[in-house]
């Protein structure tokens, strides 16, 4: 199962990741106006209207360093974010599981991807409005800056999604985690509606094989 270290590499990767540093007390939704919940559908139907996409990401941690990689979805469930060397690791979600293999090593970790909130990104559709609480908004420069806690609050933090609605695209998201450090990943050269190799799913170390099934 994800210990609580690796559990936290997972978080910071992914869309509705949430650092798991401790539990945290969900926050309060703020009361949005007709236009913010315009746009907070907007942004909704961008992310249901995806079912595949790749592109390169870059990650800039709590304390500043930067790392690189490429990442896959497949929806409902799948994902893989490989990160670019000397970084060894690579997460992958096969629809069940969420794993984690360090590539130079055998073994890795692996947890129930129901027990994780990637369920509200990676699932075929998701109503923020209704499975996220969101706690912040703000719109700036063209851009809209959306503040959530999955509203089970199965793990503590929160997650910043940026969007640009001009472009209908997800720029940029930010994890919080519960004690306020907050790790920024941003998207580029995203391609949509192209699916990926299934083997891209299907991960194998000791203790647990991923059947990467569609």
């Amino acid at each position: 199962m994800l210990n609580r270290r690796s559990l936290a590499a997972v978080m910071t990767l992914v869309l509705a990741v949430f650092f798991a540093a401790q539990a945290a007390v969900a926050g309060a939704s703020i009361d949005l106006n007709d236009g913010q919940i315009a746009a907070v559908r907007k942004l909704n139907a961008y992310i249901n209207g995806v079912k595949y996409m790749r592109g390169d990401f870059s990650q800039i941690s709590p304390s500043g360093k930067l790392a690189k990689g490429v990442f896959f979805i497949s929806k409902p469930g799948k994902m893989r974010f490989e990160y670019a060397p000397p970084v060894p690791l690579m997460i992958v979600s096969d629809g069940k599981w969420v794993m984690i293999k360090n590539k130079n090593k055998e073994n890795g970790d692996a947890g129930p991807l129901s027990k994780t909130p990637l369920r509200i990104v990676l699932a075929e559709k998701i109503d923020l409005l209704r499975d996220a609480t969101i706690s912040d908004f703000e719109e700036s420069d063209g851009l809209v800056s959306v503040t959530m806690e999955d509203s089970k609050n199965s793990i503590g933090g929160k997650l910043v999604l940026i969007y640009d609605p001009a472009r209908d695209v997800l720029q940029q998201w930010v994890v919080i985690d519960a004690k306020g450090r907050r790790t920024t990943v941003t998207l580029e050269n995203v391609i949509t509606g192209e699916k990926p190799d299934p083997k891209l799913f299907v991960v194998k170390f000791k203790g647990k094989n991923s059947s990467g099934n569609n």
